[in-house]
C-alpha cells in the first residue's frame, strides 16, 4: 500500500514550491480542491484523511466526487474542472512516485473535463455604474474607502486578487499617473490613471496616512489587507443600495469582475482596438478579449446599418376567397 499523505505532502512542497514556484493562488486553489476532496472521502470511508491511500482514490471515486461538487454543492462545470486539474497535477507527480499504481492513475488522468457554455459577460451600463459609484457614504471612513476601490476598479479593470493586493508603492500619482501590479500568469503592468482616478486616490491616501510603502492600499480598519470576500461584500452591499435608484441593478448579479468587464466595455465603446484592450487587462491573447465584442450589441447594431438589405418586395399569405375560387373553377 502506498500512503497519500506523503505524496501530496511532497506534491506541495516539492512540485509546487520547489520545481515549479507556484504563485500563493494556485498553491490555494489546489489546496482547497484536496482539502473538499479529503472531507468527501472522510464521510465517505470513514477513515481519517492521514490514514489514507492513493488506491483510495480510484477513478470511479474521483468520478463521484466531481459527481457530489455539482449535485450537492452546487457548483458550475467550469469549477469541477477547475478541481479536476488540480487532481489531474496531483496523479501526474504520483506516476513519478508510485510507479506499481500506473493503472489505476491512468484510469484517474483519462478522466474528461466537462463541455461548459461560454454565457455573454455581464457588464454595467453607464448609468448603473455612476449609481454604484454614488451608493457608499463618504461621510465615513468605510465610505470613502469603498469609493475609491470601486473607482480604481471600473476605471482599470483590475482582478479581485490584484485590487487587494496592491501596496501604497503601488500607486504613483505624479506626472503619468498610474499604478502598477503583478497580475495573473506573473504578468507585470501598469495601467494609467485619469484625472478623476487620481484625484479620488489622492484624497483617500491623505486619509489613508500609511506607514510604509508596504502597507496595502485598501485596508481594513485595524491596516490589514482586504480580502476577496471583503471585496464581494462591499461590491454587493453598494450595489442594493444603488438599485434603489436605479432598479436595473435588482436583475444583474455584480461582481468584482463585473467591474472589470464595464472597465473593458468602456474602453471598447470609446473605439479603443480590442489589442489595447488585452493589455489594458494583462490578457494572454486578443482572442480572450473578443469575448466582450460579443455582448456590445451597439457595435453589432453599427455593423447592420451598414449592410444593404435584400431587394426582395415584402410579403404576407393571404387565403383565397371561397366565391372567387368557386368562380374560377367554372
Amino acid at each position: 500500500m502506498t500512503g497519500l499523505a506523503p505524496i501530496m505532502e511532497a506534491f506541495f512542497t516539492d512540485r509546487l514550491m520547489t520545481q515549479q514556484g507556484a504563485s500563493p493562488h494556485t498553491i490555494a486553489s489546489y489546496r482547497d480542491t484536496f482539502k473538499l476532496l479529503l472531507g468527501y472521502l472522510h464521510a465517505r470511508t470513514g477513515k481519517l484523511p492521514a490514514r489514507l491511500d492513493l488506491t483510495d482514490l480510484n477513478a470511479a471515486v474521483i468520478g463521484d466526487f466531481l459527481q457530489h461538487l455539482e449535485t450537492d454543492r452546487g457548483n458550475s462545470a467550469a469549477s469541477r474542472n477547475t478541481r479536476l486539474a488540480a487532481i489531474h497535477s496531483l496523479f501526474r507527480y504520483a506516476s513519478l512516485q508510485a510507479p506499481q499504481h500506473a493503472n489505476l492513475i491512468s484510469r484517474v488522468l483519462a478522466i474528461q473535463t466537462k463541455r461548459t457554455t461560454t454565457t455573454i459577460v455581464t457588464y454595467l451600463s453607464r448609468t448603473e455604474l455612476d449609481a454604484l459609484l454614488t451608493a457608499p457614504d463618504r461621510t465615513t471612513w468605510h465610505g470613502r474607502r469603498d469609493h475609491a476601490l470601486l473607482v480604481l476598479a471600473a476605471q482599470t479593470g483590475l482582478r479581485v486578487c490584484e485590487l487587494t493586493g496592491l501596496t501604497i508603492a503601488a500607486l504613483h500619482l505624479g506626472t503619468a499617473a498610474h499604478v502598477y501590479c503583478r497580475g495573473k500568469g506573473r504578468k507585470d503592468r501598469c495601467t494609467p490613471l485619469t484625472t478623476h482616478t487620481k484625484q479620488i486616490l489622492s484624497g483617500w491616501l491623505d486619509e489613508r496616512r500609511p506607514a510604509a510603502d508596504t502597507d496595502p492600499l485598501f485596508c481594513t480598519r485595524p491596516g490589514g489587507a482586504l480580502s476577496h470576500d471583503a471585496v464581494e461584500r462591499l461590491i454587493k452591499k453598494h450595489v442594493a443600495a444603488a438599485a434603489e435608484s436605479c432598479p436595473s441593478l435588482q436583475a444583474k448579479t455584480v461582481t468584482p469582475h463585473t467591474l472589470r468587464h464595464t472597465a473593458a466595455m468602456e474602453l471598447l465603446h470609446a473605439g479603443v482596438d480590442i489589442t489595447v484592450i488585452a493589455l489594458w487587462l494583462g490578457h494572454e491573447s486578443p482572442t480572450t478579449t473578443r469575448i466582450y465584442l460579443h455582448a456590445d450589441m451597439a457595435l453589432k447594431e453599427k455593423a447592420l446599418a451598414r449592410t444593404t438589405p435584400p431587394s426582395t418586395t415584402p410579403g404576407r399569405y393571404q387565403a383565397p376567397d371561397t366565391l372567387l375560387a368557386f368562380l374560377d373553377q367554372l
